[in-house]
């Protein structure tokens, strides 16, 4: 019954998509809240803007979003990055924006603001990211997608990569996800079913700079923009069900130029020396609740020592076994968790491995139980 209406509702919105705008340009301005949670509205200009400097500054009520008290609720938005719109398409587009206060200063839940300037200051290292988000499916009851109502499936085992009815659930979203983020010129560079039916993982990168964590925020947003279409609910909890299953992380490769080039492993080295002297202050920013993933098992480390290896996905880093090789490439942080904000740990992880001056600013108040006032 649920998919006759969804198609019925798709039939009929089909119909108005297709009316002409005659010369207007929808433009949906995106942000991140308080929460680290995706917030939208929609504006119409009266044409089609040629780059970021052609797109208006906007605002909202941040007394609603938890970004500022009601008697000064006004946040700007200044828009950062535009993606075409896969929804609306034409020449609509999805603008990525940053929230900044009345009096100049960017707020306080602006994390891409310092992660900007920490990736200008070290852009000589050519650094590059990719992450590995995964993320978790449940119906409109909070049932993980294709479970037994009110009971468990078999043991994880034949999930990870599976093909076949009853081993992989809801690729018909997966799927309009990966072409949704192609359409909008996101890299994102794999997807494959996850070890816990339901869960699911895509790729995003490699990525330059302060785009990887810009196109994994857009990639967020289409993911729950196109679930909504399919009636799903998407969470990027860190062990969004107790029991002997899978967490769900964020994984993150980095790379420098001297990482990438002959003779690399040195540099890898003495990134991942830098990276255990300050394991406290990384895991401070990897997610709220990963302490409920991070516990030596299920193919990840422990939330209080640092580990790495080759090959080993039980440690906290681990270096490909191709890298291992050939002595060049890159390493991966398994520490992040899946509801990471990618520009604190993209942010860290350049201030840490380059060897700047630890910035108070990008590792305090991040959890966010924490953060009190505005």
């Amino acid at each position: 019954m649920t998919d006759n209406i969804n198609i019925s509702k798709a039939s009929n919105l089909s119909k108005y998509l297709d009316l002409p705008q005659h010369g207007a340009v929808l433009a949906e301005y995106i942000w991140i809240d308080a929460h680290f949670n995706i917030r939208s509205k929609c504006k119409t200009l009266d044409k089609k803007p040629t780059s970021i400097e052609d797109l208006p500054e906007w605002n909202f009520d941040g007394s609603s979003t938890d970004q500022a008290p009601g008697h000064d609720s006004d946040i700007y938005l200044r828009p950062a990055a535009i993606y075409p719109d896969p929804f609306r398409r034409g020449d609509n587009i999805i603008v990525l924006a940053e929230c900044w206060n009345n009096d100049g200063t960017p707020n306080k839940f602006n994390h891409r603001h310092e992660c900007a300037k920490l990736m200008s200051a070290h852009e000589k290292e050519v650094i590059w990211f990719g992450i590995e988000q995964e993320y978790t499916m449940f119906d409109e009851s909070d049932n993980p997608v294709g479970w037994p109502k009110g009971g468990f499936p078999a043991p994880q085992g034949p999930y990870y990569c599976g093909v076949g009815t009853g081993k992989v659930f809801a690729r018909d979203v997966v799927e309009a996800h990966y072409r949704a983020c192609l359409y909008s010129g996101i890299n994102i560079s794999g997807i494959n079913a996850e070890v816990m039916p339901s869960q699911w993982e895509y790729q995003v990168g490699p990525c330059e700079g302060i785009s990887m964590a810009d196109e994994l925020w857009m990639s967020r947003y289409l993911l729950h923009r196109v679930a909504e279409e399919f009636g799903i609910k998407i969470s990027f909890h860190p062990k969004p069900l107790q029991g002997d299953w899978n967490g769900a992380g964020c994984h993150t490769n980095v790379s420098t130029k001297s990482m990438r080039e002959p003779g690399g492993m040195k540099h890898i080295e003495a990134a991942i020396e830098k990276l255990a002297a300050r394991h406290k202050e990384h895991i401070a920013v990897y997610g709220e609740d990963n302490d409920m993933r991070l516990t030596g098992r299920h193919e990840t480390g422990s939330i209080g020592s640092f580990s790495s290896g080759v090959a080993n996905r039980g440690c906290s880093i681990r270096i490909p076994r191709s890298v291992a090789k050939e002595g060049y490439g890159y390493f991966e942080d398994r520490r992040p968790a899946s509801n990471i904000d990618p520009y604190l740990v993209t942010g860290i992880m350049t201030e840490t491995i380059c060897g700047s001056i630890p910035d108070a600013d990008m590792v305090e108040e991040t959890k966010r139980g924490e953060e009190e006032g505005f």
